[in-house]
Formats: structure tokens, sequence, C-alpha cells
């Protein structure tokens, strides 16, 4: 069946206009979002020395924290996807973004393990829906130049890590990880924006239309429209399984990253900073790239050439490394790394149709959250035993895997811009 006999013929025509022509504010507030998002994840990694020695929390511990953190995010993403085919989009980002700023500055008053965790853990909730941040920009922006122009939207992610990066130069040495996590909180104003200046997208508010029109049964629930139509149970497994091996990488090397260039490659933090802010600033450019190639060419194949890179090049980095030349690998990795951010959230977006596409989204990609929780607890355990840089040899054995499961994932199934279903 092909796209267009998909598309539902009950569209307006004026409510699409609409929405392409409002895309611009929709995408400079999804980008600030996501901003928040990744100062969220990278905050942990840049304080993870100085709350274990707070704490006294072995590397097993301080491993189970960022676990603890994606066990969150999954719980939260899988109702937030489920709650944004509901209720809305826009509903469940402002809701998610609101929680985690929230829970992130509360994390500043914690004293113990145990509080730290607790308060983690519901904070964590609201940045599992942040994937549906993508759903809701790719629902507006032009057909002709989406990878490309949700490839820059995810650089705000990357934006976010050089923020806090820099914000931590500054505030860790001098006030605390207190602080920071203090400052973290600021972002719930970015929460009223959207509430108050985003409507629902014109295909999502059409599907709801089609919706209301039919008698609902227990066998159309999303879900059961997932499992049960051979096509899109085949794309949500798939994008589970890669989703588990990119975000396993993911999660393990920002969790990790910062502890491996201090401990064992000995880069004071005042250069480290350095370091990543230069590995980020050039993601911001493979994701650009990324977009841009996605659109004249392949989603699918730029994810997967991404995914491989970012494995080959990890060994590199582990074996090869000197103080001379650690700057140039970095960088380069940076690119690399940025490649396959810049397109998933395009490539996914496009597996699925519109009335189901927030729970097979946040779904699957939630899933591979939970999984991947067990990869900073892994590299944990193999700093302990052994060294972190072995377990970043593991981070690329699961990037690679995530590319060859990409390629078994068609591209372009649905135009996110137009309502459709299975």
């Amino acid at each position: 069946m092909t796209t267009t006999q998909r598309v539902a013929t009950a569209s307006p025509v004026s409510q699409t206009s609409v929405s392409q022509g409002r895309w611009l504010l929709v995408f400079i507030l999804g980008y600030l979002a996501l901003m928040a998002d990744g100062a969220d994840v990278m905050m942990y990694g840049l304080t993870l020395t100085r709350i274990k020695d707070d704490f006294g929390l072995s590397n097993v511990q301080a491993g189970a924290l960022g676990s603890l953190t994606l066990l969150g995010m999954a719980v939260g993403g899988i109702l937030g996807g489920w709650a944004s085919d509901r209720i809305g989009r826009v509903r469940v980002v402002v809701w998610a973004l609101a929680l985690f700023s929230l829970g992130a500055g509360l994390l500043g008053l914690t004293h113990s393990f145990v509080e730290f965790a607790i308060v983690r853990f519901i904070g964590s909730l609201g940045i599992g829906s942040m994937v549906l941040v993508t759903t809701l920009v790719a629902e507006y922006v032009p057909t002709e130049r989406r990878s490309l122009i949700l490839g820059a939207l995810q650089t705000g992610i990357s934006a976010g890590y050089i923020v806090v990066i820099a914000l931590s130069s500054w505030i860790l040495p001098h006030y605390g990880w207190r602080t920071l996590y203090y400052v973290s909180a600021i972002p719930v104003v970015f929460a009223l924006a959207i509430k108050f200046a985003v409507p629902e997208p014109a295909s999502w508010r059409a599907s709801q239309a089609i919706e209301r029109t039919s008698q609902r049964r227990w066998r159309d629930s999303r879900y059961h429209v997932i499992f049960s139509n051979r096509q899109t149970r085949t794309l949500f497994i798939l994008w589970t399984l890669a989703s588990v091996f990119i975000l396993s990488g993911f999660y393990g090397l920002n969790n990790w990253l910062p502890t491996y260039l201090e401990k064992e490659l000995h880069i004071k933090f005042s250069s480290l900073t350095g370091y990543m802010i230069g590995t980020y600033v050039v993601a911001f450019i493979g994701k650009i790239f990324a977009g841009w190639l996605g659109d004249r060419w392949s989603r699918r194949g730029v994810y997967v050439l991404g995914c491989v890179g970012a494995a080959l090049f990890l060994p590199v980095i582990i074996f090869w490394h000197t103080r001379e030349n650690i700057a140039v690998l970095m960088l380069f990795f940076g690119f690399l790394y940025g490649v396959p951010l810049g397109t998933i959230g395009t490539f996914m977006s496009e597996s699925f149709a519109t009335s189901i596409r927030g729970t097979a989204v946040g779904g699957s990609y939630n899933l591979g959250r939970f999984c991947s929780g067990a990869a900073p607890i892994v590299i944990g355990f193999l700093a302990t035993q052994f060294s972190i840089g072995l377990g970043f040899l593991v981070v690329g054995a699961v990037f690679f895997l995530s590319g060859v499961t990409a390629l078994f994932i068609p591209d372009r199934l649905y135009d996110t811009d137009r309502p459709s279903t299975p």
C-alpha cells in the first residue's frame, strides 16, 4: 500500500497551510525545549564526580543513578507517547518539560543517595516524553525540508550540552553542584510559552476528527492497531532494537565521558570543558549535514553510515590517543556522533501513521531507553574491574548494531504533515 493510499482525504487544506506557516515558531520553541533536555542529560555526567564524593557513592551506585534515570524516562516516554495520541502533542510536551525542569531544580535540595534517586526518577518521567518534541515539529514542517529542519532541531540537544558545560566551568568551582541544579529549573518558562503559543498540529486534529466520527472498540486501541498490522508491528520491533543500541551508546558515553577524560586521560577540569564544548560544537555540524543529506539522499543511509562511523572511530580514540592528538580525535568523533542523532527524528517519525505516531515513537524509543538503562551500570562495573575505556569499546559495538538494525527499516513511509492511518 502506498503512502498516498494511506493518507486520509479529510485533511482540511486551510489547516495544513496554517500549520506550515507556523512551523518556524514551533521550531524555535521546540529547539529551546531540546536545549533544556540536553542540558539535563549532560548535567549528571558533569556533576557525577562531585555527587559521588558528597554522598560517598561507589562506581556501581553512580551508574545505578544513571540507570534509574533511564528507567523513569522509559516509563514517562511510553505513557507520554500514548497520551500524545489521545490528548495532544502540545499538552504532553508542556507537562513533560515542566516536570523535568522543576525536578532537576529540586535535586539541589537532596542529601543522600535515596533522596537523589527518588527525585531524579520523578523528574525523568518528563524527560522521557521529550522525544515527542521531534514528532510535534515534524508534523508542522514542510515535507521537502523536513530532514534538514529536524536535523537542525536536534542540534538543540548539543546546544544544551554546550550551555551546561560552559555554566559548569563557572558555577561548579565557585558555587558547587547544587547551584547548577537550581539554575536548571529555569526552562519551566519554555513550557508556558509552548502552552500559550503553539496549537496542536493540523494533521493530529484531522486524525482526531476522523476518530470521533468512527465507533471505537477495544480492537481500535493504539497498541492493538500497532501489533495487529504486520508492517507496523515489524517497524515497532525494529525501532525498539535500534533504540536499545543507539541509546545504550548515547547514555553510556554521556554519563562517563567527563569522568573518562578527567580520570583516565588526566585532563584537568578547566581544560576538559573546552574539549567537550569543541566536540559538541562539531556535532552541530554533523547533525545539520545529516539533515541536509537525508533530504537529498536517504534518511536510512545517513543513519546507518553515522552509526557505523562512530562505532569504528571509538577504538581509535581509546588505543591511539596522545596528548597532542586527543583534541583532533574528539572533534572528528563529535561529527560522526552527530550524524545518526541528526536524522533519527525524521526517520522514525516517517515510519508511523499519524493516528499511532505518538504511541509508536514514544513506545519504541522509550522501550529502548528502558533496556539501555543497563549501560551506565555496565560501564561502571567495567570501570571498577578494568577501565572506562573498555566500557567505551562496548559503546562502539552497540552503535554498530543500531546501524545494522536500521538497514531493515524502509525510508519515508508516511508524510508527517498529512493525517494518515496504518
